[in-house]
């Protein structure tokens, strides 16, 4: 079975960024998170995928179909939420239903109704009067009603507090709990990526940090605070990330598989300490190297 996405040696370049060279793969079936901070080249990848510009080397692939050659198959089994998209021309919920209703056949009445309870909308809400946690929820029940085979969602928890963020996450669970369904999500918000997505993708600077399945990339670093007492300076090499030293006491980002902890303990560390990390610890250690390098 193909990958819901494949992206390879893609690059878009402006005159004041450059995405890429990215390799990045969605598995099928999977929620995937694409992380990083503001301007690290997430919305400019998505835009790309649906056709918004044209990238200028690579290829990309969504559902084994290209995203240039096969728009139009793309757009109909891919649907794409952000907080950008305003629907407040239509009035009223109902009436933005039935519009969008109509072009898709797939489109699940039952389906809807039961998004419809679940983020407590009415066909007679004015749009214009929801909140942005609403309008956002909106834009999600519009996309998953069409029961698309991959949803891509730029930024969707933008504005929502910590209830409608679980309403939000559980109903994508639901989507994907058949195997049949890929979700994407772009987000800065570390601590709701490690929560729901299974994969990970890191990305800063239009480059792709690290990527894999979530528990794994948490679970392969550690944190390592440690003593030096003979004059040892320690520096950044493979497996290990210097983030912080103060006199004689260390704290450094550690690739357990990397045979770093060896390392260090033949290089003048005692006391060596580690201690799991977050993927918020992660990302900023990671960016940290990248920037220095």
């Amino acid at each position: 079975m193909p990958n819901a996405i494949e992206i390879r040696g893609l690059v878009k370049t402006y005159p004041a960024f450059t995405l890429g060279p990215l390799d990045l793969t969605v598995p099928r079936g999977a929620i995937y998170g694409l992380i990083g901070p503001n301007g690290a080249g997430k919305t400019t990848a998505i835009d790309l995928i649906f056709g918004m510009g044209r990238n200028d080397a690579g290829t990309i692939r969504v559902l084994d179909l290209d995203h240039r050659a096969d728009e139009v198959a793309l757009k109909r089994r891919a649907a794409y939420v952000s907080p950008d998209l305003n629907f407040t021309v239509w009035g009223k919920v109902g009436k933005v239903i039935r519009f969008v209703r109509g072009f898709y056949p797939d489109w699940d009445d039952a389906y809807c109704a039961e998004l419809m309870k679940a983020f407590q909308l009415s066909d007679t809400d004015k749009i214009a009067t929801l909140s942005f946690g609403a309008k956002t929820k909106l834009s999600l029940l519009l996309a998953l009603a069409r029961r698309p085979d991959i949803l891509i969602l730029d930024e969707p928890t933008t504005g929502l507090d910590a209830v409608s963020k679980q309403q939000v996450f559980g109903e994508l669970l639901k989507a994907v709990e058949s195997g049949e369904r890929t979700v994407l999500i772009s987000s800065h918000g570390l601590g709701d990526i490690e929560r729901f997505a299974d994969h990970v993708g890191m990305i800063k600077n239009g480059k792709l940090l690290l990527e894999g399945r979530t528990d794994e990339i948490v679970d392969r670093y550690r944190l390592a605070e440690f003593f030096t007492t003979n004059g040892t300076t320690i520096s950044n090499r493979d497996g290990l990330i210097v983030l912080k030293r103060h006199e004689n006491r260390w704290r450094a980002l550690l690739d357990q598989t990397s045979g770093a902890h060896d390392w260090l303990q033949t290089h003048g560390a005692e006391q060596i300490s580690l201690t799991r990390v977050t993927l918020e610890d992660l990302f900023v250690a990671l960016a940290q190297d990248e920037e220095a390098k």
